[in-house]
């Protein structure tokens, strides 16, 4: 297949890049910076720019990939940062509507990422697709995100957002920044404890992006996390005993306000996700359980 997708050289993109092109399918990759891949070997993907014409592109994909977005940690979100964050997301997903409506022969189906912050803190709650949304900066990004690419359906584009939990791998993302306080030994939860993380591992989640333009049943938000999130408490102990260090050194949630501020919700939220459309679709976890994942990662 023919597949064009949008944060291509990032933390998920990398890992589904190589995925699709192990698979065999074609890529058309959109960064800002292309002259950068120009030593890339495969022979089944480029790189183009923002800049260019993508309408020419969308004529020949049958599936678009939309990851594009600023990363949500490692900052402040003050109002300059809230603003690329949001804009980031609604602009580029516009980019890739208009180029769509005006190609002749458009893709079939538009993957357009979204995230589990648009629930918001709903504390034990099981929340699957039918869940209310929050009313929050991060929930109001997603909300934003979602309705952006589902213009696309307006003609007779395929549109699902798949709402994607705490991802983990080494080098990236949540599981990066709390892997150097226990490799020093002063590890530990963050927040209460007692919150939810709707956790997946990276190889799942790019398994999962990829089911929906196999599978036309699929359609609108979709959960995509293990089926078995865990509260930080479990997720701290989990880690310490895989790298056999102390999970001791909790991390309040009022000092991680105090150095963080409102960018500390996508970890001291309590967000419990089912991933109700993909089990419903008879997709298959190579790692449904965090001790399996985390010892994939660590060892």
């Amino acid at each position: 297949m023919n597949i064009l997708i949008t944060g291509g050289t990032g933390f998920i993109g990398e890992e589904l890049r190589m995925l699709l092109l192990k698979e065999g399918h074609n890529l058309v990759i959109v960064t800002r910076s292309p002259a950068k891949y120009e030593s890339e070997s495969a022979k089944n993907q480029q790189f183009v720019s923002w800049d260019d014409d993508l309408s020419v592109h969308m004529n020949e994909m049958d599936a678009v990939i939309n990851l594009a977005g600023e990363n949500l940690f490692g900052q402040r979100w003050t109002d300059a940062v809230k603003k690329r964050i949001m804009n980031s997301r609604v602009e580029s997903t516009r980019t890739l509507v208009e180029a769509m409506r005006k190609a002749e022969n458009r893709p079939e189906v538009f993957v357009s990422a979204s995230a589990s912050g648009i629930y918001g803190d709903k504390g034990d709650e099981v929340l699957t697709e039918e869940a209310s949304s929050a009313d929050d900066f991060l929930a109001e990004v997603c909300k934003n995100w979602e309705a952006e690419s589902q213009k696309a359906s307006d003609f007779g584009v395929r549109v699902v957002n798949p709402r994607i939990g705490i991802v983990l791998e080494e080098g990236g993302g949540a599981l990066e920044k709390m892997l150097t306080p226990f490799r020093f030994f002063v590890g530990g939860p963050v927040g209460s404890g007692e919150q939810y993380m709707s956790w997946i591992h990276r190889i799942d989640l790019c398994r999962a992006l990829i089911i929906p333009i196999t599978n036309k049943e699929i359609s609108g938000a979709y959960n995509v996390c293990a089926p078995n999130p865990v509260t930080m408490n479990e997720f701290a102990e989990a880690l310490g005993e895989m790298m056999n260090r102390p999970s001791v050194f909790r991390v309040p949630e009022f000092a991680l306000g105090i150095v963080l501020g409102e960018s500390a919700k996508p970890v001291t939220d309590s967000i419990r996700m089912q991933p109700k459309k993909l089990q419903l679709a008879g997709f298959e976890y190579q790692f449904e359980e965090l001790e399996e994942a985390l010892a994939d990662i660590l060892n």
